[in-house]
């Protein structure tokens, strides 16, 4: 059985993008932190509180730089953890309006399998991007493993890890009742983040 509900797991990061494409013309950006040093991060999510990440911009910095500028420009605040599987991963950043939409841009997959050298694992506390079939399609979303999913590593682009607050994390999952396989939570069920802000 639990083999059944990680390989729908994995079905699940596959068949989800956080955004199709850029959209119409984005909003001025400011230049993001510089992405090849480590940066850390604080995601506010209410009634939980505070997951802290680092970011390993040595290892992913595209993802990295994404991650920042769209956290920067607020792009996360309000957004939830839409889908979540308790002894796998938690998933939050899709957009919920045609401005967000907008402000989406799809990033270079850095993982093995892309021919990016990454050797970051996915065990819990992993902060990793969610992709569609195409490699190079991750977006916005991202998810932070509560368990180990080595099916995953070189397939998906980790970025950093929780250094503060994976026991919130493994609260968000546990808490969770999702209605399906794929961890679908009801939407007046989903944990919300109202920030995330870049440390430094």
């Amino acid at each position: 059985m639990k083999r059944m509900i990680m390989t729908a797991a994995c079905a699940l990061l596959l068949a989800l993008s956080a955004c199709s494409g850029t959209g119409s013309a984005a909003p001025e950006k400011k230049e993001p932190a510089e992405p090849e040093t480590i940066h850390h991060a604080e995601i506010v999510i209410r009634d939980y509180g505070t997951v802290t990440v680092e970011l390993d911009g040595p290892t992913a910095p595209v993802t990295v730089r994404n991650f920042i500028r769209l956290a920067e420009e607020g792009f996360y605040d309000g957004l939830t953890f839409h889908r979540i599987i308790d002894g796998f991963m938690i998933q939050g950043g899709k957009p919920d309006t045609v401005e967000k939409m907008d402000m989406c841009e799809t990033i270079t997959g850095e993982f093995t399998a892309n021919g990016w050298e990454n050797t970051l694992l996915h065990v819990p506390g992993t902060i990793s991007m969610a992709r569609a079939e195409d490699y190079n399609s991750a977006s916005s979303q991202f998810f932070i493993m509560v368990g180990e999913a080595p099916h995953l590593d070189g397939y998906y682009a980790a970025f950093g890890h929780v250094t503060d607050g994976l026991d919130i994390v493994q609260k968000i999952a546990s808490d969770a009742r999702p209605t399906d396989n794929n961890g679908t939570i009801p939407a007046d069920e989903q944990p919300v983040i109202e920030t995330v802000k870049i440390i430094d």
